[in-house]
């Protein structure tokens, strides 16, 4: 008695994997949108090196805690403040001023000196001290 085997071909339905990975793609788009809701977008700045020219030093503002104004460690008046910026800042074709202010000092002393410097159409930095972790 000769007996035979029928050979079958073992197969696999894929009918339903278009949409398992549908969802699957759905699932992670969705997921991906609410990784981070509270993270707030900002715009940050290129950390590429420029090449400095040499006119284009910043301006130096300084300002102690018993209000003496400094341009480039020369002191000036307060009411002359503006004017000695402006000079300096005629002879650059973008000036950044590097505002060196006393942490005693009030906001209010800060903005006066971004005011005018914004006036004036200057870049303004303010600088601050180097923290040791």
């Amino acid at each position: 008695m000769a007996l035979r085997k029928k050979h079958r071909d073992a197969e696999v339905s894929t009918d339903s994997l278009n949409d398992i990975m549908f969802f699957l793609l759905l699932f992670f788009i969705i997921l991906s949108t609410m990784v981070s809701p509270n993270a707030i977008k900002v715009a940050l700045p290129n950390s590429q090196a420029k090449p400095t020219i040499d006119n284009a030093k910043p301006i130096h503002v300084a300002v102690t805690k018993d209000h003496k104004y400094y341009v480039n460690s020369k002191e000036v008046a307060k009411e002359n403040l503006e004017q000695e910026i402006a000079k300096l800042s005629n002879l650059q074709t973008e000036p950044t001023v590097l505002m060196h202010l006393d942490k005693e000092l009030s906001i209010q002393d800060e903005i006066d000196v971004m005011t005018m410097c914004y006036n004036l159409k200057c870049k303004t930095v303010l600088a601050t001290a180097a923290t040791n972790k």
